[in-house]
């Protein structure tokens, strides 16, 4: 532990007591936060490089989500979708078009939106492609992150988020991620969707091979086989383009989106894909009492226009280049590998030197907050806000975590 950090240990003790512990959060208790900068309770600032997994791409209270957000909680706030409400409309056509696609399903978290393109796809394969009743199959890849409800855990190849959780729930084929011949080999006449992530998060930032994606597509409508991107972290800016599958010219025929979307403000997931998919659904079959509700649309509506105008995409490309110039001027000084793209990296530590864990706790000393996953791996994901100074105090940080 960081003993200089626990000033205010107790409040600390208190969120272990008063919670289950499914979370090992770094021990620090913020109060307050602004762009790309977070104050804790003792008046220490930090610079944010996770950004609530990709959840706070626009930084802490951008200036027009939270103008949003207030003057929406002044009017309406919930009417469920029993009723239509006045920011409806506007939500759904402008996701729609930025998502060049016809419809769109609003939902609340990530996984929601993975629970809904699983039901929209298997009954999709029922009722369009002719699948055998209860004989769909989704293929998906090994490392996967999806969320963690019993269905996406089925088919989770990490024992942490899967052990013990059974029964799982069947239809689901594993496959190497980025083995474009493997996937191919995997579909079979029941097959109704491949599920896979642009670029793996989770499992440390891992961009696949050059070509897989572009494979992926042409194998789906080979196959008549719906291609399912799950872009929830790394669609809406944080990559340099609207959506990971741009960087390959590649269109899916379903997006799930979520994270970014709701501006850090409130939790907001969507489908997005065309009427002869998403128009399978009829009332009664799915639904959620919250998605799509008046707050959620009125601050996810200005988010898209935000991304309409293009800069965040810029600002991760040319902010993005010089992190990870910077970044890959510390492999073979403490780093082994660096990998992702735009505002996105996974960082592999030498694992002599010391554990992920170890890095970031040592990076909270020096006021930068990340986060580890999978044993020596950490991984960046700050604002598309952030500057170009604090990027580079940002790598300085770890450079001199690594020199210890």
């Amino acid at each position: 532990m960081i003993d200089d950090m626990l000033r205010t240990p107790e409040a600390i003790r208190d969120a272990e007591r008063w919670t289950a512990h499914n979370y090992h959060p770094l021990p620090v208790v913020i109060s307050s936060a602004e762009g790309s900068w977070l104050t804790d309770v003792d008046g220490r600032r930090y610079l944010d490089c996770l950004a609530g997994y990709s959840a706070l791409n626009f930084g802490h209270r951008h200036p027009t989500l939270i103008a949003a957000a207030h003057a929406q909680l002044d009017r309406l706030t919930l009417t469920s979708r029993a009723f239509v409400h006045d920011q409806f409309a506007d939500f759904c056509r402008e996701l729609a078009e930025l998502c060049r696609k016809d419809l769109v399903l609003p939902m609340n978290t990530g996984a929601e939106a993975v629970e809904t393109g699983i039901k929209v796809a298997r009954k999709w394969g029922y009722q369009v492609k002719g699948v055998a009743p209860g004989q769909a199959n989704i293929v998906v890849a090994e490392g996967n992150f999806h969320g963690r409800t019993t269905t996406i855990v089925s088919f989770s190849t990490d024992e942490d988020a899967r052990a013990d959780f059974g029964p799982y729930t069947p239809g689901f084929t594993v496959v190497p991620y980025g083995d474009l011949a493997a996937l191919t080999a995997a579909i079979d006449e029941n097959t109704v969707a491949v599920l896979i992530e642009p670029i793996q998060g989770e499992q440390g930032v891992v961009v696949p091979p050059a070509g897989y994606l572009p494979g992926v597509r042409r194998v789906c409508t080979e196959q008549n086989v719906l291609f399912i991107a799950d872009e929830i972290q790394s669609g809406l800016g944080r990559t340099g383009d609207t959506f990971a599958c741009d960087h390959e010219g590649v269109t899916p025929d379903m997006y799930l989106l979520g994270k970014a979307l709701g501006g850090g403000i409130v939790p907001v997931s969507a489908v997005a894909a065309n009427a002869d998919v998403l128009g399978v659904l009829r009332p009664g079959q799915h639904g959620s009492t919250f998605g799509g509700n008046p707050l959620a649309c009125a601050v996810a509506t200005e988010v898209v226009r935000l991304l309409a105008t293009g800069e965040f995409q810029r600002r991760s490309t040319q902010l993005g280049a010089r992190l990870h110039a910077g970044l890959r001027s510390l492999v073979g000084r403490g780093l082994v590998a660096v990998r992702g793209r735009g505002l996105w990296a996974g960082l592999d530590i030498d694992p002599a030197l010391m554990s992920g864990r170890e890095a970031c706790e040592r990076l909270a000393e020096r006021g930068v907050l990340a986060k580890d996953t999978h044993g020596a791996t950490i991984r960046l994901a700050p604002p598309l806000v952030i500057t170009e100074e604090e990027i580079d105090h940002a790598v300085a940080q770890l450079a001199a975590v690594l020199a210890g």
